[in-house]
């Protein structure tokens, strides 16, 4: 972890006593998919964050002046301060030099939030600075009004993390500049965003002059106030429960520039402004460095995991021996048992051995071979005799003939009794669904529904994922799904597309398939979960993403054809069995390390919140 500096408040003992804490506690988004740089927050780190933040606006996080520092003919409290201000203003007031602001409800006790140190007192905004709309009028810069430079317009997606982003920069003419009669802002101002990314602000730095767009408020500072420590406020868990309180938003987040102004500073004397915004900025690099360490930890990990699990299912040359290939797995696989407890303490890492589970399933490595079971090219001939029957018979239809698989479509040699096939070699027939104009509603009891894919999708089979028929279409009844059949998702999302599920023997009755899932009838000598499993497969994976069409992520789509296309690697019906059971058995393991793990960071959580909770 990073190097720490000797604490010297409270506060920073807190901090640096519970270290262990705020870089465990984890909130996982999502246990889907690979990777994880985009599958959690670093929930501690922000915790901290916040703590750091509330400690500042309530006085507790540097010490305050001393009784003799008070009593120093140059110490100047905040009430005192403020009534010089107040003073000055009404006297520019009288002069006109300042239009008289409309007065600001007075604070009760029982809106003060907290109480305040010696010398702080609670203010509202409008008396603490200056806040101004943007031009609204027909001066306001539309569009097309915007130039490839000029004067900076400023909207909210300029504003990132306090900062005002140069990169995305839009601009305006000075002409149209000076048109506008209001929201201008100068160096030293601060930008509010009142309405979307409501609460979010960032300081004027490095720009002369410049234009709001409407969704921005100016706020500039009195002498009372540091620009720094107001946007430390923004920032702080005290401005969003009070954003909160005010937000008169509907459909979006909203803000009036008068209720702004009534928002409750905790204002400090300028000196101690100056300590907290010092001490914010050194906590928040302390925060940066912690989770620069953290990520970097888990990533390390996350390739340590992949590194070791690769290893398994590394391709053996082709001079080396059936047992040499078994003795180099042992030894892997011996390696990753024996750190098995620090390996697979993320979801990210049980995600990754989940899916080496299915490769080395589908590569002939996770159960041995017996020599006794019949090899899968006689399966594959009687499936193909039966097949040419049922056409001869006229019952099923004859498909149009698929290439032979060639080397390059092979990406692994299989053990002894194994063949290579065409998905459409393990099926006697294929047939697309039907898509109604249906109700948006699940059918009634037994009434005629038609699934969507969802029902498919997710590894179980879903029947309640369905649409009604409407009472007026018949049913077509050979698009019912029955037990046994495999059904296939053909237009999903990328990570969804081509996801399938067999059906299974409890299925409800009167359900039909929609044209954007496919059935295929298998051969009884045929094991649907082991296909599954092989459908599942990184490498099958790999080929849906090569063929899958579609001009965007959020929807791709595979046509019969390819799917019918998939090359698969299949084994002996015994040894089909033997997987299936052994994958479930692994899959249930991992099932309880992910229950552990959230058990776990859920803890972490609650502990992280109790420690905050305790410190304020």
């Amino acid at each position: 972890m990073a190097e720490l500096k000797t604490p010297t408040t409270s506060a920073e003992s807190l901090i640096t006593e519970h270290l262990d804490i705020w870089t465990t506690a984890i909130e996982q988004k999502s246990s889907a998919g690979r990777g994880s740089s985009n599958k959690f927050s670093l929930y501690g780190i922000k915790k901290l964050r916040e703590l750091i933040l509330e400690l500042a606006v309530r006085g507790k996080l540097v010490p305050q002046a001393s009784r003799e520092a008070r009593n120093s003919p140059n110490y100047e409290s905040a009430s005192v301060l403020l009534e010089r201000i107040a003073a000055e203003k009404a006297q520019l007031v009288k002069e006109g030099k300042l239009k008289k602001q409309k007065p600001l409800p007075e604070i009760s006790e029982e809106e003060k939030p907290f109480e305040l140190p010696q010398g702080w007192e609670f203010k509202r905004l409008g008396q603490l600075a200056l806040l101004e709309n943007g031009d609204r009028s027909k001066n306001y810069p539309n569009k097309s009004l915007l130039v490839e430079s000029g004067i900076p317009f400023v909207n909210a997606g300029h504003l990132v993390s306090g900062r005002i982003a140069k990169g995305e920069m839009t601009f305006i003419t000075d002409e149209r500049f000076q048109l506008l009669r209001a929201g201008k802002f100068i160096n030293n101002d601060i930008l509010f965003c009142l309405r979307g990314s409501l609460g979010k602000s960032a300081l004027v730095e490095g720009f002369e002059s410049g234009a709001i767009a409407s969704s921005l408020v100016i706020v500039r500072t009195e002498k009372v106030l540091l620009p720094k420590y107001l946007l430390m406020y923004f920032d702080s868990p005290l401005s969003a429960r009070t954003i909160k309180k005010y937000d008169n938003g509907t459909a979006q987040p909203n803000l009036s520039a008068a209720d702004l102004a009534k928002f409750l500073v905790p204002t400090p004397p300028l000196t101690e402004q100056h300590r907290i915004v010092a001490k914010v900025d050194e906590l928040m690099g302390l925060c940066d460095a912690l989770e620069e360490q953290t990520e970097t930890s888990i990533a390390a990990h996350q390739t340590l995991v992949e590194v070791l699990l690769a290893a398994l299912l590394q391709v053996p040359e082709q001079q080396t021996t059936p047992e040499h290939t078994r003795t180099q797995f042992e030894q892997n696989w011996q390696r990753v048992s024996e750190h098995f407890d620090t390996l697979f303490t993320t979801t990210a890492s049980i995600d990754t051995l989940k899916q080496t589970i299915l490769q080395l399933a589908v590569m002939g490595k996770l159960v041995p071979q017996n020599p006794n079971d019949e090899p899968a090219a006689k399966l594959l001939e009687r499936i193909a005799a039966e097949k040419a029957q049922l056409i001869k018979e006229g019952k099923i239809k004859k498909q149009k003939p698929l290439p032979a698989i060639t080397d390059e479509e092979k990406p692994f040699e299989l053990p002894q009794g194994w063949e290579w096939c065409r998905f459409d070699d393990a099926a006697l027939s294929s047939s697309a669904g039907w898509s109604p104009q249906c109700l948006p509603t699940p059918r009634n009891g037994e009434d005629w529904g038609v699934l969507k894919v969802s029902a498919v999708t997710w590894g179980i089979f879903n029947p309640e994922e369905n649409k009604e028929l409407p009472a007026h279409l018949e049913p077509r009844v050979e698009h019912e799904v029955q037990s046994g059949d495999f059904l296939i998702s053909r237009a999903n999302t990328a990570d969804l597309v081509a996801k399938a599920v067999v059906v299974p023997s409890s299925a409800p009755k009167n359900l039909m398939m929609s044209d954007k899932i496919i059935r295929f009838k298998l051969h009884e000598n045929v094991n649907g979960e082991y296909l599954n499993l092989m459908n599942n497969s990184q490498v099958s994976r790999d080929y849906y993403n090569r063929v899958a069409g579609g001009t965007s992520s959020s929807m791709k789509n595979v046509s019969r054809e390819q799917i019918r296309s998939l090359v698969v690697a299949l084994p002996p019906l015994k040894e089909q069995h033997r997987i299936v059971a052994k994958v479930d058995e692994l899959m249930a393991l991992c099932d309880q390390l992910k229950a552990r793990l959230t058990d776990a960071q859920t803890t972490q959580l609650h502990l992280t919140d109790a420690i905050v909770e305790q410190a304020v």
